[in-house]
C-alpha cells in the first residue's frame, strides 16, 4: 500500500509535498541530490496527478520513459534525437507505485519501442516494473532500461557518479537507438 514518488524538479517536489500532506496512507519521497532545472512550468499542459504519467513530448519512434533528474536528461536525449530526425515521447513517470500502466501500454502501442532513464538500480526501479507491464500485455516491444547496474555503490559528487554510472543524455540516445533497432516496424 506504499505510495512511491520520485519528482523531477523544483515544482513537482513542492506539488507532490502538498499532496501528500492530503494523502491518506503512507508515501515515499525520493530526491535526488543534484540540483536541476525546473522543467515543468515550461510544459503548458503539466499537471501532476497521482498515479498518472505527464507527458512531456509528442513522439513516434520511440518513448523515454525517465522519473526523477532523469526526466531533464531523457528532454535532452529527444531533442539530439530530434536533430536526426526522430520524434520522441517522453513521459515524467513521477510516480512509481502505482505506475500508470495505461500509459505504459500506450507508449507501447504508439511508438513501438521504449527506454526506461532512472538514477537507481536497474533491478527493482522504475525499468524493472515498466518490462512487467509490456511483458504481461499484448503489446510486446524493446524495453532497454539505463540506470545503475546492480553493483556496488561508489562515491563521489553527484556529476561524477553521474557521468561514471553512464546516467547522460548520449547515453540515452544509444539506448533509444537500440530499442528503435530492435523494434518489430
Amino acid at each position: 500500500g506504499m505510495v512511491v514518488l520520485c519528482p523531477c524538479d523544483a515544482n513537482e517536489t513542492e506539488t507532490m509535498v502538498k499532496a501528500m500532506v492530503e494523502y491518506k496512507g503512507p508515501c515515499y519521497l525520493r530526491l535526488g541530490r543534484s540540483a536541476v532545472e525546473n522543467v515543468t512550468p515550461t510544459i503548458p499542459h503539466y499537471r501532476f496527478e497521482w498515479g498518472k504519467a505527464a507527458k512531456l513530448r509528442e513522439g513516434s519512434d520511440v518513448t523515454i520513459i525517465a522519473t526523477g533528474l532523469m526526466v531533464q536528461e531523457g528532454l535532452k536525449a529527444a531533442q539530439l534525437l530530434e536533430a536526426e530526425g526522430k520524434t520522441v515521447r517522453v513521459l515524467d513517470m513521477h510516480t512509481i507505485k502505482p505506475l500508470d500502466a495505461a500509459a505504459v501500454l500506450d507508449a507501447a502501442k504508439e511508438t513501438g519501442a521504449i527506454v526506461t532513464a532512472e538514477e537507481h538500480n536497474v533491478l527493482g526501479g522504475l525499468g524493472a516494473a515498466v518490462a512487467e507491464v509490456v511483458g504481461e500485455s499484448d503489446w510486446r516491444v524493446p524495453v532497454i532500461r539505463l540506470g545503475v547496474e546492480d553493483v556496488f555503490g561508489r562515491s563521489g559528487t553527484a556529476e561524477a557518479l553521474m557521468k561514471h554510472y553512464g546516467l547522460t543524455a548520449q547515453n540515452l540516445v544509444e539506448k533509444a537507438k537500440l530499442a528503435m533497432s530492435k523494434a518489430n516496424r
